[in-house]
This record gives C-alpha cells, sequence and structure tokens, in this order.
C-alpha cells in the first residue's frame, strides 16, 4: 500500500514538475508574442501562424510521437530490469529519428513554396523554410527527453523546454525586429512593402524556434552523457538472458510510433483542414483578402497561443503518464492505473476549468493588454472558444492514458471520427450561419468535445476507472463560474474608478487565482493530501493551514 501511494505521489510529482515547465515556457512564448506581434503585425501573424501549421504537421508525422513511444518503450524494458536492452531503444530510437527528421526536414524545404500556395499564403514560404531543419532537431531531441521520461524524470524535459523557450524568445524578437526592418526595404524597391515586410519579419520569428531547438538539444546531449557516466556500471552488470537485436527493437519502436504518430497526426491535422476550408469558403464569400489573413492572424497568434498555456498542462501530465502507467499495466497492477488515471484526470480539471471561465469573463481585456488589440472580433473570439480549453485538456490527457494501457489504436479511430465530423460542421457552419472565424473556433471546440467523449468511454471500458463525477467536474465548474462572475465584477468596478486597463485587468486575475483556491478549500473540493502530492506541496500547506482553511 505504501509501495502504490509513493509510485502514485511521484507520479503527480514529476507531472507537476514538467507542468510547471510547460506553464513558464507557454508564458514566456505568450510574453514574446506581444513584441514580435507588433512588429510583425496581423499580416505577418498569419504567415507566421501558417508557417508553423505546415511545420507542426511534417513534425507530427516524422517525429512528434518519439518522445512518447521512447518513454513507454523504455519503462517497460526498465520494469523488466533489461538495461542492456533499454540502452538499444534509445540507439534504435537515434537512428529511427535521424532518417525521419533528416527527410522531413528536405521535404519541407523543397516544398516550402508548394505547401503554402495550397493554403493560399505563399509569402509564409521563407518562414517555412527557416523552420525546416528545426525538424532534424526537435527529432533527435525527442529521443532524449522520451529517454529520461521513461526513466521517471521529468527534470531534464523541464529544464530543456523552459531554456529552449527563452532563447527562442529572445532570438525572435531580435530577428524579426531586423528582418523585418530589411524586408520594407526590398518590398518598397518590389512595389510590395506591407507583405514583404510581413513575410521576412514572420521568417525573424521563426528563426528563433531553431535556435531555441538547437539549445535545448545540446543540454540534452550534456545531461545525458553526465547521467551515462553514472549509470554505466548498472549497464555492465545487467545479466538479461533475452538480449533484443537492433532488428527486434526498431520492430518494436515502429509498430509503436505508428499508432501513436497516427493518433497525433490525425489529432493535430486538425488546423491544416480548418484553414484549408476557411480561408476558400471565405474567398468564395466575397471576404477581403486583407481582412481573412487578419482574422486568422489574431485566431493563431492570438487566441490560440492563449488558450494553449493551459492545456500545455494536460500534455505534462500525459506526457508524465504514459511511463507509469506502463509499467503499472505491464505489472498487472491495474488498482493502481485506475488511482492514476483518477489523479491525473482531477488535477487537469482542477486547472482547465478556471482558466477556460476567466477567459471567458476577461478575454477582452487580456487581448488589450497582452496585444494592444481592442478589437471587438478578438474579444468575441476569446469569449466564444474559451470552453475549448476544458475539451482539449481532456482530450489530450485522455489520448495519453490510452496509449499508456496499450490501446494504441483507439486514439486514432476516435480522432479520425473527430476529423471528419469537424471538417463537415465547419462546412455548415460557414455556409448556413456565414460565421467566418467564429465558425472555426466553433468547430474546434466540437472536435475536441467529441475526442473527450470518444476517449472517455474507452479509458472507462478497459481501465475500469469510475471517475468521480462531482469532484472532477461538478466542484471545479461551479467553483470557477463563481470565480468568473467575481473577476469580471472586480475589473469592471476597478476599470471605471482608475481607467486602466493593465491595473484593473491584473489586479483582477490575481484576485480571482486567491478567489478560486479559497473557493476550493472552504468546500473541501481539494484535500490535504492532494496538496502534498505537488511540488513544495507541504510549504503550500503549512501557510494554508496558518489561515485556517485547511
Amino acid at each position: 500500500m505504501a509501495s502504490t501511494k509513493k509510485s502514485d505521489s511521484a507520479f503527480l510529482v514529476q507531472g507537476s514538475i514538467l507542468a510547471v515547465a510547460s506553464i513558464i515556457s507557454r508564458i514566456i512564448g505568450l510574453v514574446y508574442r506581444i513584441p514580435l506581434t507588433a512588429i510583425i503585425g496581423k499580416t505577418g501573424n498569419d504567415y507566421y501562424g501558417t508557417a508553423f501549421e505546415i511545420y507542426n504537421i511534417i513534425l507530427i508525422i516524422s517525429s512528434y510521437s518519439i518522445p512518447l513511444a521512447v518513454s513507454k518503450l523504455v519503462a517497460a524494458r526498465l520494469a523488466a530490469g533489461e538495461r542492456k536492452n533499454m540502452m538499444k531503444v534509445l540507439k534504435g530510437s537515434l537512428v529511427f529519428a535521424v532518417v525521419s527528421g533528416g527527410t522531413a526536414c528536405l521535404i519541407v524545404w523543397f516544398c516550402a513554396d508548394l505547401f503554402t500556395g495550397w493554403l493560399k499564403t505563399p509569402y509564409a514560404a521563407p518562414a517555412l523554410r527557416v523552420l525546416a531543419p528545426v525538424i532534424f532537431i526537435v527529432a533527435i531531441l525527442g529521443v532524449f527527453r522520451g529517454f529520461f521520461q521513461g526513466m521517471g524524470t521529468m527534470v531534464p524535459t523541464a529544464v530543456s523546454q523552459v531554456a529552449e523557450q527563452i532563447t527562442n524568445a529572445i532570438v525572435s524578437i531580435v530577428a524579426a525586429y531586423s528582418l523585418f526592418s530589411y524586408g520594407s526595404k526590398v518590398g518598397a524597391v518590389l512595389g510590395n512593402e506591407k507583405q514583404v515586410a510581413a513575410s521576412y519579419g514572420a521568417a525573424g520569428g521563426t528563426l528563433g524556434t531553431a535556435c531555441g531547438a538547437a539549445i535545448a538539444l545540446l543540454f540534452m546531449v550534456f545531461v545525458f552523457f553526465l547521467f551515462y557516466r553514472r549509470y554505466k556500471p548498472k549497464i555492465i552488470r545487467d545479466h538479461t538472458v533475452n538480449y533484443a537485436g537492433y532488428g527486434q527493437i526498431m520492430k518494436t519502436l515502429v509498430f509503436t510510433i505508428v499508432p501513436v504518430l497516427l493518433s497525433t497526426t490525425i489529432y493535430n491535422v486538425s488546423s491544416i483542414i480548418d484553414q484549408t476550408i476557411f480561408k476558400n469558403i471565405a474567398v468564395a464569400q466575397a471576404y477581403e483578402a486583407g481582412t481573412i489573413s487578419e482574422w486568422w492572424g489574431v485566431y493563431t497568434g492570438q487566441f490560440k497561443v492563449l488558450i494553449n498555456v493551459p492545456i500545455s498542462i494536460a500534455s505534462a501530465m500525459a506526457a508524465s503518464a504514459v511511463p507509469t502507467l506502463t509499467r503499472a499495466y505491464k505489472a498487472g497492477d491495474m488498482k493502481l492505473c485506475r488511482r492514476q488515471i483518477h489523479s491525473a484526470t482531477r488535477f487537469t480539471m482542477l486547472i482547465a476549468f478556471p482558466c477556460s471561465f476567466g477567459l471567458m469573463a476577461l478575454g477582452g481585456p487580456i487581448m488589450m493588454l497582452l496585444f494592444s488589440d481592442p478589437d471587438a472580433t478578438s474579444k468575441t473570439m476569446m469569449t466564444v472558444g474559451a470552453c475549448s480549453v476544458i475539451f482539449y485538456s481532456l482530450s489530450t490527457l485522455s489520448n495519453g492514458l490510452l496509449q499508456g494501457i496499450d490501446r494504441l489504436r483507439i486514439p486514432v479511430r476516435n480522432a479520425a471520427i473527430s476529423l471528419v465530423a469537424q471538417a463537415f460542421f465547419l462546412v455548415f457552419l460557414m455556409r448556413q450561419f456565414h460565421l467566418n472565424i467564429y465558425a472555426v473556433i466553433i468547430a474546434n471546440a466540437f472536435y475536441a468535445l467529441l475526442m473527450c467523449i470518444l476517449n472517455g468511454i474507452a479509458v472507462r471500458k478497459y481501465s475500469g476507472t469510475k471517475q468521480d463525477i462531482n469532484t472532477t467536474y461538478i466542484e471545479p465548474l461551479i467553483a470557477s463560474a463563481v470565480m468568473a462572475v467575481a473577476v469580471w465584477l472586480i475589473y469592471t468596478g476597478l476599470h471605471a474608478l482608475c481607467h486602466s486597463n493593465a491595473i484593473s485587468c491584473i489586479f483582477a486575475i490575481l484576485c480571482g487565482m486567491l478567489i478560486y483556491l479559497l473557493l476550493l478549500l472552504v468546500t473541501h473540493s481539494v484535500t490535504e493530501e492532494e496538496l502534498l502530492k505537488l511540488p513544495k506541496g507541504a510549504v503550500l500547506v503549512r501557510i494554508i493551514k496558518k489561515t485556517g482553511l485547511l
């Protein structure tokens, strides 16, 4: 029993470490997008976002699933005590990453004009070419991250993520400013200053991504060599009888990667499909090209950037869940599996609900605070689409949970069903109701909701987990709704007094965090045991106890 609790606690701690790092990285990403947007504008954001959409799809197809697959295989070998086979998994994975990442890199470089032309955004080609070598770097980086995650530690991945994002932020801003200025001069000569400058500026922004990935890879390689020097004696002492050949390792790797790859590809390709459907129908409906570009720029450069911050917590919990669930599942400990599934889902929902309701209540002020964007369209986009934070968080987590219990094909099937339904729904909304960019936001939320339902049914069926509806969903929902009303009233009242959006917004957000925590404590929606499982949980519990709320 003690071992089970220790494993459960370690699972949440490691997930929390990665979640904190992911939040820090997302916040850094959010902060640097403010000056980046100011430099390249909404049109530049369209080019930047389009390049990243294509890059993300190619990255997903070539190497995005590598960390999860490697962590799963390493965890299984480690649980069996097969240290030499575990190192063979690492070597085989590196070979796979070099081949897949290198091939994808060349495809993106030589087909950049073709890809951006399909999406009717040809000026995004320079930014996409800058991202081409990043695919190769990230493929190798993913192997090392997956290796350490399979070993049960998220710290190297967490530190590398923060270092990557800091480098990304600095280089992106400097390069975007420099190349935007240069592009303005080139554009003036060509008679198309606005678009050429935005194109060069977007390429500068993607240069930061390349430098950040390179720094992260160097860090992970350094950490691995330090680890290997200390771990080598244990590998030498490994007396495993059944040594796996590299052919067997590669076969296992491929059969593990392919289902995960298909799932993540289908799961993320929806954005490319959305853009294709939206831009083509919007053009047919006689919207101006500049307006369409600005709408998509706000959607990718502001809306998605904001909602991805809380969703990153679910991604971190999923990454933490896979190796720990794999070890428990391989050992036949379904009780531990169910405990970890319940804990991960509850933890994710405790964060996703207040973030979603908070963005609904303060979407407009936050857009104004971060992007100096008073446009009513941007505010409405956030109000309408913030609910997708809850759905995407839960669907992202449930993907990882199913993969952790060896149900790799189910997320693929569910993602395919949801993707087809979403595409038809988006076309229906645009053609019948002329909802333009709002149709994309609603269709995205519908896709994530459908994934939640389908994945939830599968998780319950194959793990036997019966989630406590009240503590996992109802209590956070009620507390978040009350908090949202409170922060809106606080913002409105304070803004009427001081007429400062920045002061009113920041104060309302801080009050909202405190109100939500107090509501959870007063209603006993969170326990001392759960708080202790968090990083520095003991310190947090001591502080709360001094207030008499625990």
